[in-house]
């Protein structure tokens, strides 16, 4: 049994493929920012099994301080994290920026990851995987958008850039841990999946969730993963392949992970020591 923790897991492909690995028979930390939708959740999912091994996380990951009190409960909880998926992200928003002045697709998809994943890397070990949900849609990172000193206007930009920012920063922590940590993979679970925010951002119903999930389920427990820290998997093509080619330039990588530790500092989350 794998203790799984899987953010924004109370619908859409994060709430399938919790279900899928509840039963499984994994345990599974889910979380969401709805204090009833979560808790109602975790009843569905724990009615999915005889053993209770669904635990409930409330945060906003729009919120720094919120993802900091996530990864303690988590780490005050648990002494091992076998799997981290990194699936919690948005796209059309009413308000693009955080009360931190960051743009909410930077903040949510690019930067609590990074901070989540860094609080929780001394609860994982070699054989441990972080599966951060990539995206087709990826474009070269404007940097003071990042940084909360420009601003994004166009929204399928604004997503488009920060799954590349994950992207890039996937492959550089994964090229820069020593080999006892855990692997670092990059996942575009598939394009177009009828998810709550395709059809809120395009307005289609969108392809079948089971296609992510499928491969979520894969990325976190098959063996052909195991090894294949700071890699991205296109599912569209269904084989490990080339993300943008500004993930495959170290000094870009480089750069975009120093922006973003650059933040966390700035906004009192530093994500390394000194």
């Amino acid at each position: 049994m794998k203790t799984i923790l899987m953010t924004g897991s109370t619908d859409g492909i994060g709430l399938a493929t919790a279900e899928r690995l509840v039963r499984q028979g994994h345990r599974v930390l889910i979380h969401g920012r709805n204090p009833e939708k979560l808790q109602a959740t975790q009843a569905r999912l724990s009615a999915a099994t005889e053993r209770p091994n669904v635990e409930g996380h409330v945060a906003d990951l729009s919120r720094l301080a919120d993802v900091e009190d996530l990864a303690e409960a988590v780490a005050s909880r648990h002494a091992r994290l076998d799997v981290l998926i990194n699936n919690a992200g948005v796209f059309r928003v009413p308000d693009p920026l955080t009360d931190d002045g960051l743009d909410v697709r930077f903040a949510v998809n690019t930067i609590a990851p990074y901070l989540l994943t860094r609080r929780l890397l001394p609860l994982m070990a070699a054989g441990a995987r972080v599966i951060n949900l990539s995206s087709a849609a990826q474009a070269p990172v404007d940097i003071d958008a990042l940084a909360g000193r420009g601003r994004l206007d166009d929204e399928f930009s604004a997503y488009a850039q920060s799954k590349l920012a994950l992207t890039m920063w996937s492959r550089h922590l994964a090229m820069t841990l020593n080999d006892r940590a855990p692997a670092i993979i990059a996942v575009n679970p598939g394009s177009l999946l009828g998810s709550k925010m395709v059809k809120e951002g395009f307005g289609v119903a969108g392809n079948d969730l089971q296609i992510g999930v499928d491969i979520l389920n894969r990325a976190a427990l098959d063996d052909a993963f195991a090894h294949a820290t700071g890699q991205y998997f296109d599912n569209d093509a269904k084989r490990f392949a080339s993300p943008h080619a500004d993930a495959l330039e170290a000094a870009k990588c480089e750069r975009v992970v120093r922006v973003i530790e650059d933040v966390l500092a700035r906004l009192g989350t530093p994500a390394t020591g000194p």
